[in-house]
C-alpha cells in the first residue's frame, strides 16, 4: 500500500520535530515539502533543520536546486514522487513535512502540470509582468480564472503568471484543472496530521522568538548574500526571510524596521497557510501546545498504518 504520513501546519508550530520523531518511530524518512528549502545556501532564513534537528533521520527534498533556477510544483513532483516510492519499496514510512499546502497537494495526488515547452509565453507574461504590474496581471487572470485570482495573493507573482501561462498553453484554466484531477484517484493514501494553537496569540510569539533566533543564528549575513546576488536568485530572493532587508541594504531602512517587517510577513504567511491547509479534506488538527502532541500523533499514524 502507498501509505504515506502528512504533517502540515504554519511556520513555527513544530512541523520539523514532530516529522523527525515520527520517522524515528515509525522505522521512517522525511521528505520535506517547502519551495525554498530546496534551495542551497539559504539555510537560516528557510528553517531548514539542522543535523541535531534530524534526530539521525535522512531528510530528503532540501538542498536540490541552486538558488538561481526557477523550482516548480511540477518539478516537485517530479523529484520527490520516486524518493516516497523508493522509501515505501524499502519497506519504510515516507513522513512529509512543510508548509507548502501546494506541493503537498500535487504530490499526494500526483496530478501536477508537467512543464511546458519553451512556447515563448511564459516570457511574455514575465514581460508584460514587468512592464504593467502585478495588478494589471492579477486583473487579467480575474477575468479568465476569478476563483483563482481570489485564492492568489498579489504578491505571489510566480503563482498568478503560472495560472495565466496554463490558460494560455492549454485553454484549461487553474481552477478547472485542480476540480477535474480532483476526481482521479491519488497516488498516495496519506493520513494528514495538521499543527496549530488554540491560542492565535502563542503562534504569534513563536514567529517572533523564531526571527529574533534567525538574527542570532546570522540571518543578516545569509540575506545579504541573497540581496546581492537579487538579480539571479530571481524566484529564491522572493522568499519571506530575505526581501525584508533588502531596504537595509540599500540604506533605505534602519534594521529594526527590516526585523519587524520579517515579523509581520511571517505571521501574515502563517495566516495563508492555515487557510491553505483548512480547505484540505481530512486533517486532523492537533495542539501544537499540547504537552503531549508527539504522543497523540503517534497514536493516529500507528493507527492509519495498522489499516493498511
Amino acid at each position: 500500500m502507498n501509505n504515506i504520513i502528512c504533517i502540515a501546519g504554519p511556520t513555527a508550530s513544530g512541523k520539523t520535530a514532530l516529522a523527525a520523531t515520527l520517522a524515528k518511530e515509525l522505522n521512517g524518512e522525511v521528505v520535506s515539502c517547502d519551495s525554498m528549502q530546496v534551495y542551497k545556501h539559504m539555510d537560516i532564513g528557510t528553517a531548514k533543520p539542522t543535523l541535531e534537528e534530524m534526530q539521525g533521520i535522512p531528510h530528503h527534498m532540501i538542498d536540490v536546486a541552486e538558488p538561481w533556477e526557477d523550482f516548480s510544483v511540477s518539478r516537485y513532483c517530479d523529484m520527490a514522487a520516486p524518493i516516497v516510492d523508493d522509501i515505501i519499496s524499502r519497506g519504510k514510512t515516507a513522513v512529509i513535512a512543510g508548509g507548502t499546502g501546494l506541493y503537498m497537494d500535487a504530490l499526494i495526488r500526483g496530478n501536477a502540470f508537467a512543464p511546458f515547452p519553451a512556447t515563448g509565453v511564459r516570457e511574455r507574461l514575465e514581460a508584460q509582468a514587468d512592464a504593467e504590474g502585478m495588478e494589471a496581471m492579477l486583473s487579467r487572470l480575474r477575468a479568465v480564472d476569478p476563483d483563482a485570482a481570489r485564492r492568489l495573493h498579489l504578491s505571489d507573482r510566480k503563482r498568478i503568471l503560472r495560472a495565466l501561462e496554463v490558460y494560455l498553453e492549454t485553454g484549461e484554466t487553474i481552477t478547472q484543472h485542480d476540480h477535474r484531477t480532483r476526481q482521479q484517484p491519488p497516488r498516495y493514501r496519506a493520513a494528514y496530521i495538521g499543527l496549530s494553537f488554540q491560542d492565535r496569540a502563542q503562534l504569534r510569539r513563536r514567529i517572533d522568538l523564531r526571527v529574533d533566533q534567525m538574527m542570532e543564528q546570522d540571518l543578516l549575513n545569509e540575506a545579504k548574500h541573497v540581496w546581492e546576488h537579487r538579480d539571479t536568485y530571481k524566484t529564491a530572493a522572493q522568499a519571506i526571510g530575505y526581501k525584508e532587508f533588502f531596504p537595509y541594504f540599500t540604506g533605505e531602512s534602519a534594521l529594526a524596521p527590516c526585523v519587524e517587517k520579517l515579523k509581520q510577513a511571517s505571521r501574515n504567511y502563517a495566516k495563508r497557510q492555515l487557510t491553505w491547509f483548512r480547505h484540505m479534506e481530512g486533517i486532523c488538527w492537533l495542539d501544537a501546545s499540547a504537552p503531549d502532541v508527539r504522543e497523540q500523533a503517534a497514536c493516529l499514524t500507528n493507527e492509519f498504518l495498522a489499516k493498511g
